[in-house]
């Protein structure tokens, strides 16, 4: 039961940290990119390739995290910037993406399923309070903490963050007063696929790599969302756990059942709730 838990609350984490970055961009842009789930898996691909080249899996998160970033810088300032204001438009663009990219990491690094080993000191386990934690778990839950905790300072006590949060609102007149909101939302959409190429290589050394991981992360990442509310910081956390924990139980006690829990909250929080558990706005 309690092993359960946990692998609920470390899937919680790492769903968190794609999340959040894919409701980043949601909140602001009001684009639903759905090429998030392929950043994930591109930044995971990309660590293995810098693992095996370099043994380095430290290396394998800042590169893999950073050239999913250029990924997604290339798809705001080249494409999305293009058709901004079309939601149509905005929507086919990430979708034929998202298959550009999917079929092009199979061309790369094949159809076969991956993982990304990660460092010896992370391996094993830990006693907390009388419970053996596997360390691995430890260090998804704490760098999703930090994470966390480093974007609510960035959106809550910046001035970055006072620009972002009034661009939501109303982008025309933050614009007229000069600022370059335009730059700073480029910004967040890099920081979302950065998070995302991160928790790619994180995710590949939890998870399982392989074609089709990326709609499914997509998939679970609206899930947070829709349950969490958009661009709701908080609301992230609390769906995340929700998830997790959802299908961590699932797996164990009721596997054909499993999709039917998750999306049955889902379901009715749209019902009673359109705006998610926690509404819209960036919080």
């Amino acid at each position: 039961m309690l092993l359960i838990i946990i692998n609920g609350i470390t899937l919680a984490a790492l769903l968190f940290i794609i999340a959040v970055g894919f409701n980043l961009s949601f909140a602001l842009l009001r684009v639903a990119n759905l090429a998030h789930g392929a950043f994930y898996l591109f930044g995971g691909y990309v660590g293995l390739s810098i693992m095996n080249r370099f043994e380095s899996w430290v290396l394998a998160i800042i590169v893999g995290g950073l050239l999913t970033a250029l990924l997604a810088f290339i798809t705001e300032f080249f494409l999305l910037r293009r058709v901004r204001g079309d939601n149509m438009r905005e929507t086919l663009v990430t979708l034929s993406i998202a298959i550009v990219v999917a079929d092009l990491m199979i061309v790369i690094w094949g159809g076969n399923p991956k993982s990304i080993p990660y460092p010896e000191k992370l391996g094993g386990f830990v006693n907390l309070l009388d419970v053996t934690i596997p360390k691995y778990s430890v260090f998804i839950i704490i760098t999703s903490i930090l994470i966390g905790l480093l974007l609510w300072l960035l959106l809550n006590k910046t001035k970055v963050g006072m620009i972002i949060r009034a661009g939501v609102d109303n982008f025309e007149m933050v614009a007229v007063l000069g600022m370059n909101i335009r730059m700073v939302f480029t910004s967040m959409f890099v920081l979302a696929g950065f998070l995302a190429g991160l928790a790619g290589v994180i995710g590949g050394s939890y998870l399982m790599m392989s074609p089709g991981e990326d709609w499914r992360i997509l998939t679970y990442a609206l899930l947070i969302i829709i349950l969490g509310g958009m661009g709701s910081l908080g609301g992230s956390v609390i769906a995340a756990i929700v998830i997790g924990l959802i299908y961590s139980f699932g797996s164990v006690h009721v596997p054909e059942f499993q999709l039917f829990l998750m999306f049955t909250p889902v379901a009715l929080v749209l019902i009673f709730m359109p705006k998610g558990l926690f509404g819209w706005g960036l919080a």
